[in-house]
């Protein structure tokens, strides 16, 4: 065999092993199912309560975002990362914006049910003489009164200790199945929901804060009458500190009931939050 022949055989294509590697288009396939994937989940993180504090720093954020992503994307059908190549840019953009109110109306809703406890804290700070004690909320950055933090940090706590997170993030992960990726919305029914929860947000803070806020009533009421017979004490020297005196008591001997209504709290919210995909789904 000449040096010509052996040098055509060797370069022949035909001939050659096949390369190992990933086909450049199923490379891109992959690249855009999972961002698809990871949009809702992400958005629903950055405005959800417990995940989107400040205090939860980005990266940490990135990691959870990508480890619950790859689960979604894992469990989707083997045809859906090839279903959107031939989608044009402007239906693409379409998608990802559906995505995202998916996600953040979730996020939303979860997040006005749970401010019902700030609202709470807020007035019964207001009504015990304690709406000056400010400090800055490391959750939003924002300044609210001492008690209304602890409260919120309390229903943190709650959330977490009865599994709350899990349940929620379960059911955003349930909602792939009930509305796949690139389906119809009705924004009608986003709105209305979180018009719902804001509204239940009100209600809440008022039921949480009413026992307290009447039984701090019940003691102005009587420093008042005290003052009033004898009225050489004065009121801010005598009436302010029994004020914040009783609240404290209040709320120590109040703890029980504050954390059987932040657990109905949040079992509420979790109901509301599945009822919004439930109805997303339907509508």
């Amino acid at each position: 065999m000449t040096l010509e022949l052996l040098s055509t055989e060797v370069l022949n294509p035909k001939q050659l092993p096949p390369l190992p590697g990933i086909n450049l288009l199923q490379l891109t396939e992959l690249t855009s199912g999972f961002f698809l994937s990871s949009i809702r989940i992400g958005a629903f993180l950055l405005s959800s309560p417990l995940f989107g504090a400040r205090y939860v720093i980005l990266p940490i954020r990135i990691v959870i975002t990508m480890m619950l992503a790859t689960m979604i994307f894992s469990g989707l059908p083997e045809n859906f990362a090839s279903s959107f190549q031939e989608t044009s840019l402007p239906n693409f953009l379409t998608i990802i914006l559906k995505e995202i109110a998916i996600g953040l109306t979730g996020g939303l809703i979860l997040t006005i049910w749970f401010s019902a406890a700030a609202l709470a804290g807020e007035k019964i700070a207001t009504s015990c003489g304690l709406g000056y004690a400010m400090q800055v909320d490391p959750s939003s950055g924002t300044s609210s009164p001492v008690i209304s933090q602890i409260f919120n940090l309390f229903l943190i706590v709650i959330f977490v200790s009865i599994d709350g997170h899990l349940l929620v993030l379960r059911t955003l992960m349930d909602s792939y199945e009930l509305i796949p990726i690139g389906s119809n919305l009705n924004f009608g029914i986003m709105v209305a929901n979180g018009i719902t929860a804001a509204g239940s947000m009100f209600l809440a803070a008022t039921i949480i804060m009413l026992p307290i806020a009447g039984l701090t009533l019940m003691v102005n009421i009587t420093i008042g009458i005290i003052t009033r017979s004898a009225p050489t004490l004065n009121l801010f020297s005598f009436g302010f500190p029994i004020t914040i005196l009783a609240a404290f008591i209040i709320l120590y001997f109040s703890t029980n009931s504050l954390a059987f209504s932040f657990s109905d709290l949040i079992r509420e919210a979790i109901e509301t939050l599945q009822t919004y995909i439930e109805d997303l789904s339907n509508g």
